[in-house]
């Protein structure tokens, strides 16, 4: 599975034209993605047919959200069922950097029908220890993650960690994947879901559009 980072309903139908498995939707790239407006949400969502995950981060000072955020993302979670929207992607972690678990619980709540990823916000935790708390919410499908902090070619044995203790969790690979080591981040981890953003892009420059040839040549790359 291939999931591709998109900001516009341009972006969205490129991902879909190339081949592309689904869409993480975000604003503010730069920033590591927060959440979209809810038109162009909509917008994207009337515009493919390949499901499309909103990112749900109301800031990127950190993290740590207040009840404040975790309200502000509530409406938020409740507008993307709304619009119809294939999913979620959120993450919070308390003051010391572990799952904030009274947040997600809340939140977890009303993200029925949905597909949630826990993002990466967990490789500013410890990840096994994350893991082994996430694999028991039913309600989470997916954890987008580099294996930690550092390269994502040195986190592989922390990657096929958390690939076996994720119970039904898919572990998305995502951050620092290019296309000098997918193959090989590939072929050790063996894993079979992969996150992309400013590598399929022109010139890999969050401002540019995404280049159709990178993305089918990913496409091809990740299909073998």
């Amino acid at each position: 599975m291939l999931e591709i980072i998109g900001m516009t309903v341009e972006d969205a139908k490129i991902i879909e034209d190339c081949g592309a498995d689904r869409i993480e939707l975000v604003s503010a790239l730069t920033e590591g993605g927060l959440t979209p407006s809810f038109g162009l949400i909509e917008s994207v969502v009337n515009s493919v047919k390949i499901p499309v995950n909103v990112m749900i981060r109301p800031h990127a000072k950190s993290f740590v959200y207040s009840k404040e955020d975790i309200n502000i993302m509530l409406k938020d979670i409740d507008i993307v069922k709304k619009i119809g929207a294939n999913g979620i992607v959120f993450g919070m972690l308390d003051k010391y950097n572990n799952i904030d678990e009274e947040s997600l619980n809340f939140l977890l709540q009303y993200c029925d029908n949905l597909d949630v990823t826990f993002h990466r916000a967990i490789d500013e935790s410890n990840t096994i220890e994350s893991v082994n708390i996430l694999k028991d919410y039913d309600r989470i499908t997916n954890i987008l993650t580099s294996g930690g902090k550092g390269s994502i070619r040195d986190n592989t044995k922390v990657i096929k960690d958390m690939m076996l203790n994720s119970n039904n969790i898919k572990i998305l690979l995502g951050g620092g994947l290019n296309f000098n080591n997918i193959v090989e981040i590939k072929e050790v981890t063996k894993a079979n879901n992969f996150h992309f953003g400013t590598a399929v892009r022109i010139d890999k420059n969050p401002f540019e559009d995404i280049d159709r040839q990178k993305l089918k040549q990913l496409v091809n790359i990740i299909s073998k």
